[in-house]
Formats: structure tokens, sequence, C-alpha cells
């Protein structure tokens, strides 16, 4: 049996750019979608320690303007925890509230800023105390 010597393949110099053009696009790509699949992570750690904040004048009016919403976590309210709009419902709730503000899936309509975010995590991570 006779083995016949395998040739090598050249390719164009406009094959060669096509092939460098499209392996950088999906490069690009790649990165794109890596930073989308990172914003709804994890929030990183924050520094609660010597903040203080109260529940009445600092967390409060942010769970009120931005959760209790008709349709969201107003009166009568199912969505997720239900509704929010005591301090024992928003107590009780704390560990949702907390996972749902850090990772940015909360509020749907995401407009928190990153002080409003802090307040809430911050107040839920140094006790969540009535005061």
């Amino acid at each position: 049996m006779k083995m016949s010597k395998v040739k090598p393949v050249y390719f164009s110099s406009a094959t060669r750019i096509t092939t460098t053009a499209i392996a950088f696009v999906m490069f690009i790509l790649m990165l794109i979608l890596n930073g989308c699949a990172n914003e709804g992570g994890e929030q990183a750690a924050i520094d609660c320690s010597g903040v203080s904040l109260s529940f009445t004048d600092d967390v409060f009016p942010v769970i009120q303007s931005s959760c209790v919403k008709s349709g969201c976590h107003g009166a009568g309210s199912n969505n997720g925890p239900g509704e929010l709009l005591t301090f024992s419902q928003i107590s009780k709730a704390k560990s949702s509230i907390r996972s749902s503000v850090s990772s940015g899936e909360m509020p749907r309509d995401g407009r928190l800023s990153a002080n409003e975010k802090n307040t809430i995590l911050c107040w839920i991570e140094n006790g969540a105390s009535n005061n």
C-alpha cells in the first residue's frame, strides 16, 4: 500500500484576513457578553462599619418610593415577599430584600442609586433595627 504525501493547504491573504476578522469579532463579543453576565451578579462587598442608619429616616423612604407601587409591594401584594408597608413586613422579608437589591433584580425598574442600595444593604447588615 502506497502512502500519499499530504500537501499543505495554503490560504490566500484574503482568507487569512477574513479568518482574523472573524476571530477578532468573536473575541469582542465574548468580552461584551461576559460583561453583561456580570452586571446582574452579586454586588461587591460594601463596608457598613460605622454606618448608622435609621429605619424611619433612611430606609423606609427608599422602600416607599421604590418598592411600594401599584403592582409591586403595595397593599394586597402577593409578589415575592408580599406587602412591604410596615417595619414588621420589611423585617421579615430582609433576606429576600438583601438578595434582590444586591443582585439588581429589584426594583424591576432598576432605579435605586448606589447610595440607596447601600442604605438598604447596610441597614440589614447592621441588624435591621426599628429606629
